[in-house]
């Protein structure tokens, strides 16, 4: 089986064709076909590529949707202080399924 590792969004990702991941937020619409950041290495049969062996490699997805994710807690707190914080995030996502890799 075909994989790649991608950076995207400041991490990265083993992906496989067929395959669908939430990213960091891309520009784009529903539907429409867009590349993964940088191709770091592909794998196939047992033969790794990486580095300038895989610099003109491209992993191709198509958007299926946006979102968020679940809410996180913030909360910071400082003993004998009568110091508390709250606050939550909610971190936007990019639903994307891998297409193919051309490399």
């Amino acid at each position: 089986v075909m994989y790649a590792v991608v950076e995207t969004g400041g991490k990265q990702y083993k992906v496989e064709p067929g395959q669908t991941l939430e990213i960091e937020t891309i520009a784009g619409d529903k539907g429409s076909q867009v590349e993964l950041g940088r191709v770091l290495m592909i794998g196939d049969a047992g033969a790794v590529r990486a580095g300038k062996d895989v610099a003109d490699a491209k992993v191709k997805a198509t958007i299926q949707g946006e979102g968020r994710g679940e809410k996180t807690i913030v909360f910071k707190f400082k003993r004998k202080k009568q110091y508390k914080r709250w606050q939550g995030h909610r971190q936007n996502f990019t639903t994307v399924k891998v297409d193919e890799i051309v490399g």
